[in-house]
């Protein structure tokens, strides 16, 4: 293998490190999203784990469950949206802004 192919295996090798520890560190970072007024917040790590979930009292209505959770799967999807858009971000500084099918 020439030295160009050596280095192409380095840089490849590297980028595969540092997209670790971006994983790493997004498994640290969280998102938040609140919806109906504040009744209902999901907050999710950086890979889109659901980590914590809060509901107010007084939307808990057992004649209607369904708008509780309506309200429960809006604010999961709003926070795996920025979930999601964070972790573009961080592997959009590794690429260089390069979109890599299969990357993410």
């Amino acid at each position: 293998m020439g030295k160009g192919g050596m280095n192409l295996i380095k840089q490849a090798q590297k980028m595969q490190k540092r997209m670790m520890e971006i994983q790493e560190e997004l498994a640290m970072r969280e998102v938040e999203a609140t919806v109906g007024g504040g009744v209902v917040t999901a907050i999710m790590n950086g890979q889109q784990e659901l980590i914590a979930l809060s509901i107010s009292p007084e939307v808990v209505d057992p004649d209607d469950v369904e708008m509780l959770e309506d309200l429960v799967v809006a604010a999961v999807n709003e926070a795996r949206r920025k979930a999601q858009e964070l972790m573009s971000e961080e592997m959009s500084k590794l690429t260089g802004g390069l979109n890599i099918p299969g990357l993410f």
